[in-house]
């Protein structure tokens, strides 16, 4: 059974900047799509990047489209995200989560996603 880890959460100002990361366990990260979500009290679990196995495609929303990127090391087993620009809006759990299924998905899809770390506590003051 596959394990996630996130880290890099924090307390930044406004316009600062943040770099998350995701530890996996296993030997089959490099065939599986990755993501990164988000989820606010109160609020539904969004997804914020995702990158597909190979690292070839990757998929934004328009709400951090240009200031987060996504990007994965497959052999150190790790996913990050970088996060520029950040805004009070993007306060929220971050989540690192792993595809279902290997190889090709729909990454833009949540329910592509089946496997889910603790998540990490990004806080953006104004």
């Amino acid at each position: 059974q596959v394990q996630l880890a996130e880290s890099g959460g924090g307390l930044v100002q406004a316009g600062g900047s943040l770099r998350l990361s995701c530890a996996a366990s296993g030997r089959m990260f490099s065939a599986y799509a990755m993501g990164w979500f988000r989820q606010a009290p109160g609020q539904e679990r969004e997804v914020v990047a995702a990158i597909t196995w190979s690292g070839g495609s990757t998929y934004y929303p328009d709400s951090v489209k240009g200031r987060f990127t996504i990007s994965r090391d497959n052999a150190k087993n790790t996913v990050y995200l970088q996060m520029n620009s950040l805004k009070p809006e993007d306060t929220a759990v971050y989540y690192c989560a792993q595809a279902t299924v290997p190889g090709r998905t729909m990454i833009s899809d949540k329910t592509s996603f089946g496997f889910w770390g603790q998540g990490t506590q990004v806080t953006v003051s104004s």
